[in-house]
């Protein structure tokens, strides 16, 4: 059965679009006309802007697109989306924003006060790996399913978790706190280890532990979400089987493989990065590094 039975609203989401154009105004209007309104600015460069943009862009697919509506109907297209939101959107927004809005944002105490504490790297990757793994917990996600606002406020709550995840990887905030080197590489390798036991409980499973992807009343419950009530009231339909031959189990299998398998790709791809920038450093600055390295020995010697 197509999924245009759902109409256009459910397939694309056109108040979404408008709400991103909006926010793509206004971040251009900020980083260039207003730019001078803030103190110690500096060019957008077009790297910032490509990683705003391509972070809307692939927003716009993940929640606005046939994609989301495809997200409650295969558990394999929402463990997808996961992978898009949490580990490839949320860090493409923290570098494309720039340092000067970044520096207004801790520019109010208490704010900064919550952000330091919960981007510290321990805080973080804990906060991140109970958020994800509450997210795909059968119970809880059957629940957040069902309701609008539960489902609006986790997702906002894991997306920010996600932000918290990368902070210390991808700002370059003067003035605070940020992983370098080997510490970057070993924070990326903990949270791939840390992500490992709730993708394997999915992929593992003998059974469907979902309702909303397996019981056609519970199912039929969770498209309301997405889909206009009266489009869904005039539809003759009674589960997903009727939109894929997948089983179901093997469906949620599929999902559990998609998460880890994007997730170790990405991960060897950052931690290819950042090992090729610390060799570079390393090199850049061996004679500095050489002379200090004298000094503190030294000064050990000597105190000894």
């Amino acid at each position: 059965m197509p999924l245009s039975i759902f109409g256009f609203r459910a397939l694309w989401s056109p108040y979404f679009f408008l709400f991103l154009v909006l926010v793509t105004v206004l971040y251009f209007l900020l980083t260039k006309k207003w730019r001078t309104r803030f103190e110690g600015t500096e060019a957008v460069t077009s790297r910032q802007i490509t990683s705003f943009i391509s972070a809307i862009v692939l927003l716009y697919i993940v929640k606005g697109s046939p994609m989301d509506l495809m997200g409650h109907i295969l558990f394999s297209v929402h463990m997808g989306q996961m992978a898009l939101l949490l580990l490839v959107i949320a860090p493409l927004f923290i570098v494309g924003i720039p340092n000067f809005l970044w520096k207004k944002v801790f520019s109010y105490p208490k704010l900064a006060a919550v952000i330091r504490f919960f981007t510290k790297p321990v805080i973080s990757l804990i906060a991140f790996t109970i958020m994800f793994s509450l997210n795909h917990y059968p119970l809880v996600l059957d629940t957040i399913k069902l309701s609008l606002m539960l489902h609006t406020a986790f997702t906002l709550t894991l997306f920010l978790s996600a932000l918290f995840l990368w902070w210390p990887i991808f700002n370059t905030l003067p003035g605070e706190p940020q992983l370098h080197g080997l510490k970057k590489i070993g924070y990326v390798i903990l949270s791939a280890i840390l992500l490992t036991p709730a993708c394997s409980l999915i992929i593992f499973a003998d059974v469907p532990v979902y309702e909303t992807y397996s019981s056609g009343e519970a199912w039929l419950k969770a498209m309301a979400l997405c889909v206009p009530a009266g489009t869904l009231s005039g539809l003759t339909i009674s589960g997903p089987e009727l939109f894929t031959n997948m089983p179901t189990l093997y469906d949620q299998q599929l999902g559990g493989i998609i998460m880890k398998v994007i997730q170790e790709l990405l991960y060897v791809f950052i931690i290819g990065k950042i090992f090729i920038t610390w060799y570079r450093d390393e090199q850049d600055n061996a004679d500095e590094i050489t002379r200090q390295d004298l000094i503190n020995r030294k000064n050990l010697t000597m105190h000894g």
